[in-house]
């Protein structure tokens, strides 16, 4: 935003400095870019008028001139600009000026005419790049006055850096409000009266996008006179803020951008035809917009149209074809709000950028499209004269944004600030910054105004006093801080032990995205429907992973297909399970996985070449089993899953839950995954297996131990580890190791058979053994064994 100070200074003006108050714009958030004098320096140009102009006698391209500046004499001055003409005001540097430059006005001869002095344009006074021709000044522009004091030219462009948050101040009205907040300091508003109204004739209007248009001015001006120019201080306002003169209505509707940040647009409205109607476009609808190029329009933007056409693309750039021309009488002028949604992103969809779409993108004032109306019909009257019809509105309030309604604590305020503020100076800020304020005991409630888009919680306010009062008013104080220790229950397992026993056994922490392709989950998973995103960053990263392990697999492929042989990857994090019962839809579980293939080691003289198999991806997850210290409430039983091979795979159970599975990746899987030969994986809930069993502190006993070997024969199909774990749920007391060290099949044995050779071990903490006790412990051992597994002592 870049604008004239002295402009500033007629809404608000503060007994500051030009650096004071930049400085002050910065340190209020509004940073300062740059401060440049509107004109370069510059002395001995004054006002004069061309009395005589005539064709050089040695020149095509001269042209000799009197000029009026005052005196007794008329000045002879050689002009080559081809806008010079009878009767013209200019700017005359006379013979002694100075010109930017240290350019010095001396007596000159030009191809035989004498010259004292020259006719001056834009450039030359240091005023802009124009010098296409001389200054023209208004016609009652005083003779012989200083052109630096009638144009006002001590002055200084501003341009201030907004953050997008910040689309209040994209104009003189918003800055304004800022400085007057800083300095405490009452605005003036510029006096808009309604425009009278002249002719009943009017355009209707039709919201077809209500969402992305909820209100909608037209208004009709009859029989203008475009060729009548804006004034020379509208211009002058227009140039210090970079935007070039064009004519008097594209003047208007940028005046009054600048003025209150709210853009306008006005077409011909002899080639309107009906309703105009604001809509969606059609896909492919061609429109030629005003720089001449044609677009091809998407069926995402918003464009204003009439009954056969579009006209423009809303809130960004205007058509050819029904804009305003020299040759344009009647003049429809349009003021509206289009949401900030409809118009974010559509302007660099067609490689375009905006003053108009700056400012819609980040929100115009809802409440400020009539103001605008009125004060451009006021502008444009007074300059190109007309009969005006009334204002026709099209609106729809169930689509307009709400005031959001605010509570701040001083409690609250206090803490985050660390200073108390006085409470009548918290609320001159907030009143001062157009907020509505009701104080209630120690707390503010508020209502924030519509134009205010970056306020909607307690923080916001915070914010907003504390760059008013000002950052470096608040005093550095280092924080007090007291250190504490944390609670910790110990029969937690943080989770980088887990960590460390994977790295500890070779494995690499791999970190994959949430995000996996449908295809390759839907391959492992074709029960499970993932929760797919509505804005994906690619196709193949569309849906949630109801699994760490499509991540993986991906990654130890990504690995095998660089010539890595030996991989062993983990991953901790959450998998996201679609859920009717949970609000958000989904549940989520923190997960711990691994994969793992290739041989157990890498290759060396010394060590013989073996692949993984099973058994090393369960002695990985009994490992971390392990670290709970629970292994007699753990079992590994076999169980099918989708993505495992159907004969090696195991499901973990902790006290009789699910909580994972460990097996071989499905051999119809590897090729459709990318995986090369056999790939092994686990995965584990984390929060079942997070927590272990604490020990107990209890005496060594004083007596021997007694050790006892059996061995039964059972048949083939018994679990070895179910018959070891009801031996140890027997209850024999003085039981205190229990160990499988033979496991024996061939002769000797009946085929379906197999030998199991126990050890059993029995100790009595305060008494020693005695052979009938150490027996009767056997017998109720073999006893068991016979009832439960059909189990005979072996001869």
């Amino acid at each position: 935003m870049k604008f004239s100070e002295k402009w500033l200074r007629e809404w608000v003006n503060p007994a500051i400095s030009t650096n004071e108050l930049s400085e002050q714009l910065s340190m209020a958030g509004l940073e300062v870019d740059d401060v440049a004098p509107v004109a370069e320096a510059f002395s001995g140009v004054v006002i004069g008028e061309v009395v005589e102009c005539g064709q050089h006698p040695d020149a095509d391209k001269l042209q000799v001139t009197k000029i009026n500046v005052g005196g007794d004499e008329l000045l002879d001055i050689v002009c080559g600009a081809p806008n010079c003409r009878l009767g013209l005001k200019v700017a005359v540097a006379m013979v002694g000026a100075v010109l930017p430059g240290n350019f010095k006005i001396k007596k000159a001869k030009l191809r035989g005419q004498p010259s004292f002095g020259m006719l001056c344009s834009f450039s030359e006074l240091g005023m802009g790049d124009d010098h296409s021709g001389i200054l023209e000044l208004p016609a009652d522009a005083p003779i012989g006055a200083d052109i630096r004091e009638y144009l006002d030219l001590d002055d200084n462009c501003i341009e201030v850096d907004l953050t997008p948050n910040r689309a209040d101040c994209l104009g003189m009205k918003g800055i304004a409000r800022e400085v007057g907040v800083l300095n405490q300091l009452d605005v003036k508003e510029v006096a808009i009266s309604s425009a009278k109204v002249t002719t009943e004739e009017q355009r209707g209007i039709q919201l077809a996008a209500p969402d992305a248009c909820p209100i909608y001015l037209g208004r009709v001006i009859k029989n203008v006179d475009l060729s009548n120019p804006s004034p020379l201080w509208m211009q002058e306002k227009l140039r210090r803020s970079g935007i070039r003169s064009i004519d008097a209505v594209v003047d208007v509707t940028n005046y009054v951008l600048l003025e209150f940040g709210h853009p306008m647009h006005a077409f011909d409205n002899d080639v309107l035809s009906g309703d105009i109607v604001v809509r969606m476009a059609e896909e492919g609808e061609k429109l030629t917009l005003l720089d001449e190029n044609e677009i091809s329009l998407k069926s995402n933007t918003l464009v204003i149209a009439d009954q056969d056409k579009a006209l423009a693309i809303a809130g960004i750039f205007g058509g050819l074809h029904s804009g305003v021309s020299e040759k344009t009488q009647n003049i429809f002028l349009e003021s509206a709000f289009f949401s900030p949604d409809a118009i974010m992103g559509k302007a660099r969809q067609y490689g375009l950028h905006t003053d108009a779409s700056h400012r819609y993108e980040r929100g115009v004032d809802p409440e400020l499209q009539l103001q605008a109306m009125e004060r451009a019909t006021e502008l444009l009257v007074a300059v190109v004269g007309g009969e005006v019809g009334p204002v026709f509105e099209a609106r729809d309030a169930s689509h307009l944004p709400t005031p959001a309604k605010i509570t701040l604590r001083a409690e609250r305020l206090a803490r985050v600030l660390g200073i108390n503020i006085d409470s009548a100076r918290v609320s001159d800020i907030l009143q001062r910054l157009g907020l509505e304020v009701t104080v209630k005991d120690d707390r503010w409630e508020v209502v924030a105004p519509l134009y205010r888009f970056d306020m909607n919680i307690e923080e916001d306010l915070i914010e907003e006093i504390a760059r008013v009062y000002g950052y470096n008013n608040i005093p550095n104080q280092a924080p007090v801080a007291s250190l504490k220790m944390r609670d910790s229950a110990e029969a937690s397992i943080d989770l980088n032990r887990f960590k460390d026993l994977l790295v500890d056994e070779g494995f690499q922490e791999a970190i994959t995205y949430s995000f996996v392709d449908p295809k390759k989950q839907s391959m492992l998973f074709p029960d499970l429907e993932g929760l797919v995103l509505p804005h994906p960053i690619s196709s193949d990263m569309s849906v949630m992973r109801v699994s760490l392990l499509p991540g993986l697999l991906g990654a130890l492929s990504y690995n095998q297909k660089r010539q890595q042989s030996n991989i062993k990857l983990f991953e901790t994090g959450l998998r996201f399970t679609p859920s009717k019962s949970e609000k958000s839809g989904v549940v989520q579980e923190s997960m711990l996985s691994g994969v793992l293939s290739g041989n157990t080691a890498n290759e060396h003289w010394s060590i013989p070449s073996a692949s993984l198999d099973f058994f090393d991806a369960k002695a990985v997850v009994e490992n971390i089993m392990s670290l709970s210290r629970d292994e007699q409430n753990i079992e590994f039983k076999a169980e099918s899953h989708s993505a495992f091979h159907p004969g090696q795979c195991a499901g973990v159970f902790k006290d009789g839950q699910l909580i994972g599975h460990v097996g071989a990746i499905h051999p119809k899987l590897e090729k459709g995954l990318g995986l090369q030969g056999k790939t092994f994986a686990f995965e584990l809930e984390l929060v079942s297996i997070s927590s272990r069993t604490l020990p107990w502190i209890k005496a060594i006993s004083k007596f021997p131990v007694n050790r006892r070997d059996i061995a039964v024969t059972v048949k083939e199909t018994v679990d070895t580890g179910k018959l070891l774990k009801s031996i140890e749920k027997l209850g024999v007391t003085d039981l205190i190791d229990l160990n499988l060290f033979d496991v024996y099949k061939g002769k000797g044995i009946e085929p379906g058979y197999k030998s199991l050779a126990l050890s059993i071990w029995l100790q009595n903490p305060e008494r020693t053994l005695e052979d009938a006790d150490i027996q009767k412990s056997v017998d109720i051992v073999v006893q068991a064994l016979e009832n439960n597994f059909s189990a005979s002592l072996r001869d």
